[in-house]
């Protein structure tokens, strides 16, 4: 017999004190020794008004490492919860932004953490990748496999968007750059959208006793890779016809530095294109149609937009689909900590359940879009 799966606490690590926009240069560094002139355009359209870097001002070395925020996230939520975590018996991982290409990243936290032998889950993605391994904790916890589970999500994009990794590929075009001497917008536009942090939840088949529980009622996750374009990316660069080279296609491996091959890019234009009408028309309102939802069944509506240049866009296209949840019952903290990919989703539930907002019955819907391949989360929540 299938059991209910309900996360019963969440938790969260964001490094170091926050980072208001003027000192983000001050962190990351300026590219070829010059301020960037998208920053201000960007940072004012996406929002955000402080984030997190793993990296000490003073000294601009990474303070920590992805595997080590996401092990200080699961160590708060055993605190928190009360939770022995000498009897973790299942720890599933997410991120975009590992540490190593190998071991996986849950195999990184899991050593971190030095817990005793578990079960390990890691899923690869970009902000989709903590609900797959929610939805695997949930999977494990209703089947009888495990009587808990740990699922995290965790990100570092800091370690890609430091102003000195971009000085080779300048220097190798010093000619092209005499006129433009400014970064590519398709990297220098996530150096101002993303920021560092892990976020965490403890998944058990019982509800908590004497407060508050979110029940999990269904994750659905949905690919429109198959005849969509590659958006986010990190490990090549698009040729002119849009078809990808690959980092391990180049002979001279000091093209890779050389050509900006590890740098992480995303195609903005593509983004605005597709991402409404991918997210919404075609992973919203099938899941809708197929499970009979309908607006007035949510009280809380939990958006992981990139950029609150989304927000009005997202309202928007979800009035003219016919699903409108009405913008006073949004709760997004973007603004505060940032766009921390796949960790968004954990600290945006972590301060909504702690927030007093919550009653019991209140229905949650959480909307996880993905730009990499286009893939996207929905996910629903009933607070117990």
């Amino acid at each position: 017999m299938t059991r209910n799966a309900y996360i019963t606490d969440l938790a969260s690590f964001l490094p170091n004190a926050p980072v208001v926009n003027d000192d983000i240069e001050k962190v990351l560094g300026q590219v070829n020794g010059k301020p960037s002139r998208s920053r201000k355009i960007v940072l004012r359209n996406n929002g955000i008004q402080t984030r997190h870097y793993a990296i000490d001002p003073a000294t601009g070395r990474h303070t920590h490492t992805n595997a080590q925020m996401a092990a200080e996230a699961v160590r708060a939520l055993g605190r928190k919860s009360g939770f022995n975590l000498r009897t973790l018996a299942c720890l599933c991982a997410g991120t975009s932004s590992p540490d190593l290409v190998q071991p996986s990243h849950g195999h990184m936290v899991h050593g971190e953490l030095a817990t005793p032998p578990c079960e390990v889950f890691t899923a690869a993605a970009v902000c989709t990748s903590s609900m797959s391994a929610l939805r695997y904790a949930m999977l494990n916890v209703q089947s009888g496999q495990h009587d808990h589970a740990v699922s995290l999500g965790s990100e570092f994009p800091s370690r890609y968007m430091r102003g000195r990794n971009f000085a080779p590929e300048l220097d190798s075009k010093v000619n092209e750059l005499e006129g433009h001497p400014e970064l590519g917008f398709e990297k220098d536009f996530l150096r101002w959208m993303l920021s560092d942090g892990a976020g965490a939840a403890l998944v058990r088949p019982e509800p908590n006793t004497g407060r508050l529980s979110l029940r999990i009622d269904w994750i659905d996750l949905i690919s429109l890779a198959g005849d969509m374009p590659v958006c986010m990316y990190c490990g090549g660069n698009k040729r002119p016809d849009g078809s990808m080279q690959y980092w391990h296609e180049v002979e001279d491996p000091l093209d890779i530095i050389r050509q900006g091959f590890y740098a992480l890019k995303q195609d903005a234009r593509l983004l605005n294109e597709h991402i409404l009408p991918a997210s919404i028309d075609r992973a919203l309102i099938p899941i809708a149609r197929r499970r009979g939802l309908k607006p007035a069944d949510y009280t809380w509506f939990l958006p992981h937009y990139s950029s609150e240049y989304f927000r009005d866009r997202v309202h928007q296209r979800m009035v003219e689909q016919g699903f409108e949840i009405p913008q006073d019952r949004w709760f997004t903290n973007l603004t505060r900590v940032g766009n921390v990919g796949s960790a968004s989703m954990y600290l945006i539930l972590e301060e909504l359940f702690y927030s007093g907002k919550l009653k019991a019955g209140d229905r949650l819907l959480c909307y996880i879009p993905e730009s990499a391949r286009f893939s996207f989360c929905y996910m629903q929540l009933t607070v117990v």
